[in-house]
């Protein structure tokens, strides 16, 4: 009779990866058509856990197929969105598969905000299931044996892979059920069953008796390990233990039948006769032992009368020696079963839901990457609009162009007629005012938020600081402040924005109150203006003059440089390259990104060529001013001078300063205001929701680990602290192999019996 023990699969709690999916998605990919498709696959995603989890699976290959899709998906989407307890944060909720709980603390299940533990008790699922699948298959015909072997060996290396990199997902200790001790123990179960459905599937295509003897002695080999891996772990089944003592004997037995055969074919009688007495001592201590588990009436059966055969030939013919078995020659081991390599895809069926969304690490390179991109454009901008500035500056100061246009003394210069235009087209006053008055309420409601986003992380983290301290050692998970400590840094950065901002808000009302009555002067009709301005003697005999002339070419090449400053800037702004695919190709040939080697690199070839035609379009601007400036004091020289000219000449002058202020002002200030407009947004969308996700999550955790050391309580109400757990011991490995289990009642009477853990 076949013995095969199968593993119970884990339950988890629903868990909603809509909300949280969808909202990250929304917030980081904008563009409506890839946006839209991210928001299926989320629903995809959403559906494939239902149906992986959140119902009762038949033990058959279509069924694991569903979970090995999910699991597939879940390592395919890990690098492409920001798993962690401080940002994308999910709480998943698993229950210990072993542990059955009692009538008041239920059994014991673990909560935690780790996509790594989701796809190890995923897989631990895989592994069960398999089990399951394997102890159901036929083993009458070639089919149902080679198909036990798969599944054996695919739960064998899903139950090792599990032990390799359980401690490192979590972070933490798990649940007994997934502890590298538990599941390292399960690999090797599976290991020897998948070894003894070769062995079975050799002695039915009648292989040689040599062949079947090293694979019966590996399968026992295997079995003894596994028994020794599991005689400390109290948190498996009660029937374990007796069944793996029980094949490592039927295994060693049978090794011992077929060898005997091998012997006899070579006339060594003495040696048949000392393997057929070992096999039959074995089958015997089963049958004393282990009877309620597993039958070995047919093998006892066999090895006895191959027994009585070969003890009567060699009594009346042979008269050979029979040797201890102690003396006789270890039979050779043949080990054709290998833990199958967790290498995702494993589903043969599985499509990438998320395939077109780049990995998180090329994500967090494109955003450092726009960055350092932004930052070159705004110096490259920056430097040509400091440039204007100056020249605007000492042509202001020149009162040029307006003392060339000027000449009568007694009209509006057009280049001051032209700005003051220009100011009421652009609003005047009340533009500008109200500008000014918004700035600050939108400076207060976004520090109003910023407040709100950190008080949340501040009633969480004094609530877990409280709870640490009641339950000490026993409340595990990681301290609220480590964990947000880049959201703390985050939130200081936009507080320092604010502070900045603050500022320069007040650095531009005190240049507005500086230039704002001749602000107002520009905004009044033409005659009010012309009024408001002196009038002085004329000065009709510069008209046409050398220096008047030279005067107006230097100023017209100015305008050519500036306006050249503006084609430059529109051209800088509009530089693109497709960054992400460089970095792609980084992470799929070395499994890594250099971000800020690549960057720069890449920075420099695009942008070198604007920075040294910036530099030059600056040393033409500051040689062409050193010339206006020597030619203008020539020009002061040849006008008729007096007071009434000076004063005009000065009114000219601050009116030309304060059009300049009013446009920078005005810039500035729409600029700052659809920049906090934003930044509001980002700060509401961005970082208050993520505040808001981690608290809550958090919350979620909070209480069940509250509910698991309640529960814990429960179980040791004479004990207030609690034991260490059985799996964190490390006790000594018994030197030899197996010992007899006690005997346990347990009724089996089916040709196919199977055991769950």
């Amino acid at each position: 009779m076949a013995t095969f023990i199968s593993v119970p699969l884990k339950k988890s709690s629903e868990v909603d990866l809509v909300k949280p999916l969808s909202k990250f998605v929304t917030a980081s990919y904008p563009a409506a058509e890839e946006q839209g498709e991210y928001l299926r696959a989320v629903e995809e995603l959403n559906k494939l856990r239902k149906n992986a989890l959140g119902r009762p699976l038949d033990k058959h290959e279509s069924s694991l197929e569903i979970i090995l899709r999910y699991y597939d998906q879940l390592c395919a989407v890990e690098p492409k969105f920001p798993f962690s307890e401080n940002q994308l944060c999910l709480t998943f909720t698993w229950k210990d598969a072993f542990d059955k709980g009692s009538l008041f603390s239920g059994s014991a299940k673990l909560a935690l905000a780790s996509l790594g533990y989701e796809k190890t008790c995923v897989l631990f699922n895989v592994a069960a299931l398999a089990s399951q699948i394997a102890a159901e298959q036929n083993l009458d015909n070639d089919e149902g044996l080679k198909a036990a072997a798969k599944f054996y060996q695919l739960a064998s290396g899903a139950f090792g892979h599990i032990k390799d990199t359980v401690l490192s997902a979590l972070n933490r200790e798990p649940t007994g059920d997934i502890s590298p001790e538990t599941v390292g123990a399960l690999s090797l179960i599976m290991l020897a069953q998948a070894q003894e459905v070769f062995f079975l599937k050799a002695t039915s295509d009648k292989m040689k008796d040599a062949v079947i003897a090293k694979l019966a002695n590996q399968a026992a080999d295997f079995y003894g390990d596994a028994f020794k891996q599991c005689q400390y772990k109290d948190n498996l089944s009660k029937e374990v233990l007796p069944v793996l003592a029980a094949k490592h004997c039927i295994m060693q037995a049978n090794a011992e039948l077929h060898q005997s055969i091998l012997a006899k074919q070579k006339k060594r009688f003495g040696e048949e006769i000392a393997r057929l007495q070992h096999a039959a001592e074995l089958v015997k201590t089963v049958a004393s032992r282990y009877d309620e588990y597993v039958s070995v009436k047919d093998l006892s059966d066999k090895i006895n009368r191959a027994l009585t055969a070969a003890k009567k030939d060699n009594d009346f013919i042979y008269h050979d020696r029979v040797p201890e078995v102690k003396d006789l020659d270890h039979i050779g081991k043949a080990a054709l079963v290998k833990a199958t390599a967790i290498t995702p895809p494993l589903s043969q069926k599985f499509t990438d839901l998320f395939e077109k969304m780049v990995p998180m690490a090329v994500q967090q390179s494109m955003s450092i990457y726009n960055q350092r991109k932004a930052e070159t454009v705004n110096r490259l901008v920056g430097t040509m609009r400091e440039a204007t500035n100056l020249c605007n500056g000492v042509l202001a100061s020149l009162n040029l162009p307006a003392a060339l246009e000027d000449l009568s003394g007694d009209s509006i210069p057009q280049s001051i007629a032209e700005k003051a235009r220009s100011i009421v087209q652009q609003g005047g006053l009340q533009s500008i005012e109200q500008l000014i008055k918004d700035l600050p309420e939108l400076l207060t409601r976004n520090r109003e938020i910023l407040d709100e986003s950190l008080k949340m992380l501040d009633d969480e983290e004094t609530t877990d600081n409280e709870l640490r301290t009641k339950f000490n050692q026993r409340w595990s998970r990681t301290p609220s402040g480590d964990l947000y400590k880049p959201l703390r840094t985050e939130g200081a950065n936009f507080r320092n924005i604010l502070d900045k901002a603050v500022q320069a808000d007040q650095v531009v009302k005190d240049r507005y109150n500086t230039h704002c009555d001749m602000i107002t002067l520009l905004c009044k009709p033409e005659n009010e203006l012309n009024a408001a301005i002196p009038s002085a003697n004329p000065t009709r005999t510069l008209q046409g003059s050398e220096v008047v002339n030279v005067l107006r070419s230097q100023l017209a090449q100015l305008d050519e440089i500036k306006k050249e400053r503006e084609t430059l800037e529109g051209e800088i702004k509009a530089v693109t390259f497709d960054m992400c695919t460089t970095f792609l190709t980084a992470l799929a040939q070395d499994g890594a990104i250099n971000e800020e080697q690549l960057s720069l690199a890449q920075l420099d070839q695009l942008y070198s060529a604007y920075n040294q035609r910036v530099q030059a379009n600056l040393r033409s601007q500051e040689e062409l001013l050193g010339q206006v400036q020597t030619s203008h004091q020539e020009f002061s020289s040849l006008k008729q001078s007096n007071t009434e000219a000076n004063q005009r000449e000065e009114v000219l002058k601050k009116l030309a300063a304060a059009h300049d202020s009013y446009v920078e002002i005005s810039s500035n200030l729409r600029e700052e205001t659809f920049h906090f407009c934003l930044w509001g947004f980002f700060v509401r969308q961005g970082f208050q929701n993520k505040c808001s996700d981690i608290v809550f999550a958090r919350k979620t955790e909070r209480d069940e680990l509250l509910k698991y050391l309640q529960q814990s309580i429960a179980r040791e109400p004479s004990a207030p602290s609690f034991n260490v757990p059985a799996y964190q011991s490390t006790p000594a490995a018994p030197a030899g192999g197996p010992t007899p289990a006690p005997r346990s009642v347990f009724v089996s009477s089916q040709t196919l019996n199977t055991w769950t853990l």
